[in-house]
């Protein structure tokens, strides 16, 4: 079962319910984070390999059913999750259990990859109780940790292309499948964002007659459980972690601006860049071998219309209907 923490080595101030996420204005980080039903909320900030925790605090503020505090102390590059402490009432939607670390839906990078075990769940696996029952084991060590970024990135002169609709040809593509065996792009760069940005392959493009590239999921993705039993890994993407964060595996210098940097690239060539969403295709409400539980009533909710509700912060009893993709135009900004 989780400890406090006692060594107190950060300031925190009230901040701001918005923006939603971990926020670098230059001087510290806001962090914000929505639950409706939360009693209290404890921000855990790790070590750099995330594999430490180094304090916990409590975020001070509640505005709007978000959950808010400022550390002027923190940096980029800091790696942090959270525990929220609420009802435990399965019956009712209810799942908090403080045991847990859990991401920050709005996280704008997820370093490291989830090791599978039972300690994930809320519920004890094998229990009589089934997924009713209440598990105290800390999962924090077989957790991904959220980071801290700084978002800034020099533009330029760079625009949209605003192709109209109907002159608009689109190209479907895998970030990782479309250059991985690309022999103009360098090894180091296959199957990355900045594969896809490099000259033999925007030219390949562009001699196709394409006016948009409509990227599949390049968000932070989870392997499941059961393909990993077998050997295999999640190819497609679509079990998002995520929807904030690029998925590590496809960059190459590690760095989001990598990504910034493609879609200026492909802007430059007057190429558009569409974001295949699927907001339905989130990590399953199952046991960990694929069986459903008791009911959606007890299960974690399933995500919701909008950031504050995706990854269910435990609490939320049920989300709104999601149309099953949308193409998102995107800015990139």
């Amino acid at each position: 079962m989780w400890q406090a923490m006692v060594n107190r080595i950060a300031r925190v101030w009230p901040g701001s319910a918005h923006p939603l996420g971990a926020t670098w204005d230059g001087a510290g980080v806001n962090f914000a984070l929505f639950s409706a039903h939360a009693e209290r909320v404890e921000l855990c900030l790790f070590d750099p390999h995330g594999q430490r925790e180094l304090e916990r605090v409590a975020l001070p503020e509640y505005t709007d059913e978000v959950w808010h505090g400022y550390l002027p102390d923190v940096l980029p590059g800091q790696l942090y999750g959270y525990r929220v402490f609420g009802p435990y009432e399965p019956r009712r939607g209810h799942r908090f259990n403080a045991n847990k670390l859990l991401l920050d839906p709005c996280a704008k990078s997820v370093v490291g990859s989830i090791r599978w075990s039972d300690a994930h769940f809320a519920y004890r696996i094998g229990h009589p109780r089934e997924d009713l029952s209440f598990d105290r084991r800390d999962n924090a060590r077989g957790m991904p940790k959220c980071q801290v970024v700084d978002t800034a990135f020099t533009w330029g002169e760079d625009a949209r292309p605003k192709v109209p609709w109907d002159r608009t040809v689109i190209y479907e593509a895998h970030v990782r499948g479309l250059t991985r065996m690309h022999p103009g792009v360098p090894p180091s760069m296959r199957g990355t964002f900045a594969g896809l940005a490099w000259p033999s392959v925007v030219e390949h493009v562009k001699a196709l007659g394409v006016t948009a590239v409509e990227l599949m999921p390049v968000h932070s993705y989870v392997d499941d459980r059961h393909l990993l039993a077998k050997g295999l890994r999640n190819y497609w993407g679509y079990n998002t972690l995520g929807f904030f964060a690029l998925e590590p595996r496809y960059l190459a210098t590690g760095r989001i601006g990598e990504f910034k940097a493609m879609v200026r690239r492909l802007h430059d060539e007057g190429i558009e860049v569409i974001l295949d969403v699927v907001y339905n295709h989130t990590p399953p409400r199952a046991t960990p071998w694929g069986r459903p539980c008791r009911s959606a009533a007890s299960t974690t909710p399933r995500i919701t219309s909008w950031c504050p509700r995706i990854r269910a912060i435990t609490g939320i009893r049920r989300g709104a209907a999601t149309p099953s993709m949308s193409g998102i135009r995107a800015s990139c900004r």
